[in-house]
């Protein structure tokens, strides 16, 4: 499901704006998001704790950094792309990553994020059913108490210069089918109206205001 999830992510990101543009990859895990982006321009640098990780980022053409997402090894104001896909669920202080994103982040940039909302019926979806089905999500690998409250995140992208907009995201339900009869490898992830269970965020952050006139 990383896979699809990657290429939902990668369709949010716009081509790049300028030679050498920088997309920092926040949590980039094996670097599922490289093949997706790789057309549009961009230089793409992975963070990632995880030396195994940043070895298969590599051989999908990301260059890896070693660094915690909450202290990421990247200059101010330096990224014109910043993703945080599947890493803000997993992570003890989500307002010190998403302040870490918006801090690299250049103005007129864009913020990419996609993660699980805290909710009962996310509960119910992504651990509770999805960790039981073979392929969908490891057993164990969710933490519910760390599903993101959709309004604190809103409000810390607010307070960081980027103005989110919100919207759910969920798999083609004819895919999955086919995908579950093992008769496809990929399914398509489409948007919700509803945000309650896994959900896209995305905005551009604004220049600073110097108060001239």
């Amino acid at each position: 499901m990383l896979h699809w999830l990657a290429e939902a992510r990668a369709a949010l990101v716009p081509p790049a704006r300028r030679d050498g543009a920088l997309l920092v990859d926040m949590g980039c895990g094996g670097g599922l998001l490289g093949p997706h982006v790789a057309g549009k321009g961009y230089h793409h640098v992975g963070v990632d704790l995880t030396g195994s990780a940043l070895a298969s980022a590599l051989f999908h053409g990301v260059v890896p950094v070693r660094g915690d997402v909450a202290a990421l090894p990247i200059a101010d104001a330096s990224a014109d792309v910043v993703c945080a896909g599947e890493i803000l669920e997993h992570v003890s202080d989500c307002s010190a990553v998403v302040a870490e994103a918006c801090r690299v982040l250049s103005p007129g940039g864009t913020l990419v994020v996609d993660t699980i909302a805290s909710t009962r019926l996310a509960n119910l979806i992504a651990v509770e059913l999805a960790e039981r089905i073979p392929g969908a999500a490891p057993p164990g690998i969710h933490d519910p108490a760390l599903f993101v409250d959709r309004k604190a995140l809103v409000a810390a992208c607010a307070a960081n210069g980027v103005p989110l907009t919100l919207r759910g995201l969920r798999p083609r339900w004819s895919e999955l089918v086919g995908w579950a009869a093992r008769r496809r490898d990929s399914v398509t992830m489409v948007p919700l109206w509803t945000t309650s269970v896994l959900f896209q965020g995305w905005g551009v952050k604004t220049a600073p205001d110097t108060g001239a006139r």
